[in-house]
C-alpha cells in the first residue's frame, strides 16, 4: 500500500473520508485535496484502472486494518488430529461413549485417528481388531469417511477419519 508521495499513478479514482467518490483526478489534485482535509492519500486498489485512492487518517486506517485482521484470525478454527485409543475387549457402553466423543470431534472439524491396541496374546488374532474397526466405521458412515484402509503398525491397528462433507449434521 502506498501513501501520499509514494503513489506512482498519474490519475486516480479518489474517495473522500466519508466514502463519497470525488471522481478521477490527477495525483497532484488528489494530494492537494487530502492536504486540505488534513489527512493522507492512501492507494487502496493499485491494480484497478485507474488505481483507487482514499483520503483517510493513515494511523487510524492502519489501526482499523490490524484490528480487523485480529478479529478474522480469532474466528478461524485450526483443524487438529484427535486420537481415540481402544482395547480389543471394550464393552458396548464404553464403545458408545467413545463413538459419541468421536462424533463431537468430527463436528468440530477435527480429524480423528482411531487406534485399536493389541496386548499380549491378542496379537495372534488381528482379525478381531479389524472386525472392531469395521464396526466403528460402519456406525460412523453417516458423519465420517476413512482417509485410508486400517494400517497395522507394531501393536496398534489404526485408521484416520475425517468428517464427511456430504453428511447431514446431527448432534449425538
Amino acid at each position: 500500500m502506498r501513501i501520499n508521495g509514494e503513489i506512482r499513478a498519474r490519475e486516480l479514482r479518489v474517495i473522500d473520508e466519508s466514502g463519497k467518490q470525488l471522481g478521477i483526478m490527477s495525483k497532484f489534485d488528489a494530494l492537494d485535496a487530502a492536504r486540505d482535509a488534513g489527512l493522507d492519500l492512501v492507494e487502496i486498489s493499485p491494480l484497478a484502472t485507474p488505481p483507487v485512492a482514499k483520503i483517510v487518517d493513515w494511523g487510524k486506517y492502519q489501526y482499523q486494518k490490524i484490528k480487523e485482521q485480529q478479529r478474522n484470525k480469532k474466528n478461524v478454527h485450526q483443524s487438529e488430529i484427535k486420537q481415540m485409543r481402544l482395547g480389543l475387549k471394550i464393552g458396548q457402553n464404553d464403545l458408545d461413549i467413545k463413538l459419541r466423543k468421536i462424533r463431537k470431534f468430527l463436528s468440530d472439524g477435527d480429524k480423528v485417528k482411531i487406534q485399536v491396541i493389541f496386548r499380549g496374546r491378542e496379537m495372534a488374532h488381528p482379525e478381531i481388531g479389524h472386525a472392531l474397526l469395521d464396526r466403528i466405521l460402519d456406525s460412523l458412515t453417516d458423519v465420517a469417511t476413512a482417509d485410508q484402509k486400517p494400517v497395522m503398525a507394531g501393536k496398534n491397528l489404526s485408521v484416520m477419519i475425517r468428517s464427511n462433507p456430504n453428511a447431514k449434521v446431527e448432534d449425538a
